[in-house]
């Protein structure tokens, strides 16, 4: 009877489902594959997403999902064509096929076949098969997207970033993660600085760079004579910049928002060159860069003073460092020193005295600290956020039991 019913309404099934918590929609998964299937729609029939495994799904599904306003898909799994979904939603908003291993250039190429002005969001991030002639189809059909996802697609070069920059020009958000074949000619495409007939994506707010390894000081360069109106900057794990090209990024004036972590080539003179600069940074994140160390905490009191979030994770800082800091940080909210192995108490009563606003604090693997510094930190008044990590105490060293949320270890 179950299986008959879920032929004949599998929308009621959904919708009942959808109310299930976790635990529950497991169990309904095992009775058939359609309670299955209608088990993973989550709040299909609320208006919002529709999130699919792409299997037996009926075509004529597609088309009803539009009929309830559903604009933004995420496709779990993928054993059928793509087009189903294009075709039968031609107003869609946001495709998320995130995780899509089996995608290729050829099912992508038969989905996108003409313009899809609707589309604003596109997430193939892991989809490892696509490569520069997917993005040729992107940029040829999909001309008002505003957010392309490609992290992890590592067939990915200059070629098709020259196609983006050519066909996409609102774009306003762009995750290049792990795209190892990107190099300074290519985000030279996207800024517009290169001699290709592609005007650029001058409109870029978000990009992200993590971990492209072929990335030189010269894309810095490219990036802050055409990408101006950048707002975030993420360069974590790009081992090829140095401190030179900190001055490049340090008249951005647009930036608020600068990741450096594990950028092991920039020092406490590439902060020296950003606190010397017009930027307006709300936060900063050199952690794990080995070469940085107390006087960098200077230099950021000197010019990089209105930041509301840092970073120092595995920073060669001390007590003197943070002296040197804290009297001039006052809307720091969130603060990262986690394995900081040189903080003591006589630190954390510095940051405990100055900075009075702090929502946030790291303190993973802060050895040397104790109890006495602990106390003082739980008695900051806006304190919600406390990371202790690794750190150890006795029974009869706890700290007060209203200690503000304490996060688990990393």
């Amino acid at each position: 009877m179950e299986t008959h019913i879920s032929c004949l309404f599998p929308e009621i099934l959904a919708m009942i489902f959808s109310y299930l918590d976790v635990r529950d929609k497991g169990r309904v998964a095992q009775v058939c594959i359609a309670w299955r299937d209608a088990s993973y729609h989550k709040s299909v029939w609320r208006g919002v997403e529709a999130k699919l495994h792409l299997r037996r799904a009926n075509p004529s599904l597609f088309p009803s999902l539009q009929a309830r306003g559903i604009r933004r898909v995420q496709i779990l799994s993928l054993r059928r064509s793509l087009s189903y979904v294009i075709q039968g939603m031609p107003n869609i908003e946001s495709l998320n096929l995130s995780g899509c291993y089996n995608l290729t250039d050829n099912g992508l190429g038969h989905a996108f076949v003409q313009e899809i002005p609707s589309l604003r969001v596109l997430n193939l991030s892991l989809c490892k098969q696509i490569t520069d002639s997917s993005l040729g189809r992107i940029a040829q059909y999909l001309k008002n997207l505003e957010v392309l996802e490609l992290g992890g697609c590592s067939n990915i070069t200059n070629t098709g970033l020259l196609l983006i920059a050519w066909g996409l020009h609102r774009l306003k958000s762009l995750n290049l993660r792990s795209c190892r074949h990107v190099s300074d000619v290519g985000i030279g495409h996207l800024a517009g600085m290169t001699r290709s007939a592609a005007e650029g994506c001058l409109n870029l707010e978000y990009l992200t760079l993590q971990d492209c390894q072929k990335l030189t000081d010269l894309s810095l360069k490219h990036i802050s004579k055409g990408l101006t109106k950048l707002r975030v900057l993420n360069l974590s794990f790009c081992g090829g910049i140095s401190d030179a090209g900190m001055i490049h990024l340090s008249h951005m004036t647009s930036l608020w928002s600068l990741n450096l972590r594990s950028c092991d080539n920039i020092s406490d003179t590439g902060t020296m060159h950003l606190a010397m600069g017009t930027l307006r940074l709300s936060g900063l994140d050199v952690s794990f860069c080995d070469k940085i160390g107390d006087q960098t905490l200077a230099y950021i009191a000197q010019g990089l003073y209105q930041l509301k979030s840092l970073s120092l994770c595995s920073c060669h800082i001390s007590d003197d460092g943070i002296n040197r800091m804290v009297r001039q940080m006052h809307e720091l909210r969130t603060l990262n020193i986690g394995q900081c192995v040189r903080i003591t108490d006589k630190g954390l009563e510095l940051i405990a005295d100055h900075l009075t606003q702090l929502v946030g604090i790291d303190l993973y693997g802060c050895t040397k600290i104790t109890k006495r510094g602990l106390e003082r930190i739980t008695q900051l008044p806006c304190l919600k956020v406390l990371n202790l990590g690794l750190w150890q105490m006795t029974e009869s060293e706890k700290v007060r039991k209203d200690l503000p949320r304490v996060s688990p270890d990393k």
